[in-house]
């Protein structure tokens, strides 16, 4: 995007931002990637060679428990000095100061919560990658202490209960979080603003929410690299770096310098920029 559309679309923007009410952002794998998190899809991802290991399987085999648990960590030692890009820290801003009321994320990279935004306001849709649970009573165990079990005893962790324990990540295969779902429908259908930040919109049930949304009477923004199938739905479609893009955003209490429009979101319909 050049320079001139990038400041065009963002104060677009920013109009919309200043005139909803409350927004809720949803969040793919491109917010993370500047923070050296692999995306799943890119051709030479890592998750390629360490794909995720089925939830069948992992209950039905300790050497295939053992396995995810080597791949977990072969990607985990790719990313483990992460921090918090640009995206996550103006949606942070825009949480603490604007009128964003939820994030809902499909990334297990718990960057969200490291940026600042507050635990109750983060709705993860596929679990969380920075700690492990126990399958059947649901207790929470320590990555270090896994990975300590799992080099003294060479086989892996069980709970204390006798359950298995796994990644606070949904598998393939495994059923999606019940109340993270529900949180996440609840936020949606009461949002005006619904904004897609770094998502392809493929991975359903995640993807569905953008379109709850705008059924709903909401005004919907995507903001990713490459088309995605709702685009033809959104109201504003930009495309452009995320982290250049929302780094200006919200700052010390202001939107943007150049937001200076009166108009209201409803005279935004349909913009691709």
């Amino acid at each position: 995007m050049h320079s001139e559309d990038q400041s065009r679309s963002r104060d677009e923007f920013v109009r919309m931002l200043t005139r909803c009410k409350n927004a809720v952002a949803f969040t793919g794998a491109g917010i993370s990637t500047e923070c050296g998190v692999p995306d799943f899809r890119s051709p030479d991802s890592a998750w390629r060679r360490n794909k995720p290991i089925p939830f069948a399987d992992f209950l039905a085999r300790e050497d295939m428990r053992l396995e995810a648990w080597r791949r977990k960590f072969a990607m985990d030692d790719l990313y483990a000095d992460a921090k918090p890009g640009r995206g996550h820290a103006a949606l942070q801003r825009l949480a603490a100061n604007g009128p964003l009321s939820a994030v809902i994320t499909q990334n297990i990279d718990g960057l969200h919560q490291q940026s600042g935004i507050a635990e109750d306001k983060v709705i993860e849709l596929h679990g969380n990658g920075t700690f492990a649970r126990c399958l059947e009573c649901g207790s929470r165990h320590e990555l270090s202490t896994v990975r300590e079990e799992i080099a003294g005893r060479a086989a892996a962790p069980r709970c204390g209960c006798g359950g298995i324990v796994k990644s606070a990540t949904i598998s393939f295969g495994q059923a999606m979080p019940k109340e993270a779902m529900q949180r996440a429908r609840r936020a949606t259908l009461a949002c005006d603003l619904f904004i897609a930040i770094g998502s392809s919109l493929v991975v359903h049930p995640a993807a569905s929410f953008p379109l709850i949304a705008k059924q709903n009477g909401a005004f919907l923004i995507i903001l990713n690299g490459e088309a995605t199938p709702l685009d033809d739905q959104a109201d504003l479609v930009l495309r452009s770096d995320i982290g250049d893009f929302l780094d200006p955003i919200w700052r010390d209490g202001v939107a943007l310098p150049s937001a200076t429009s009166a108009s209201s979101p409803q005279d935004n319909k349909k913009t691709t920029l």
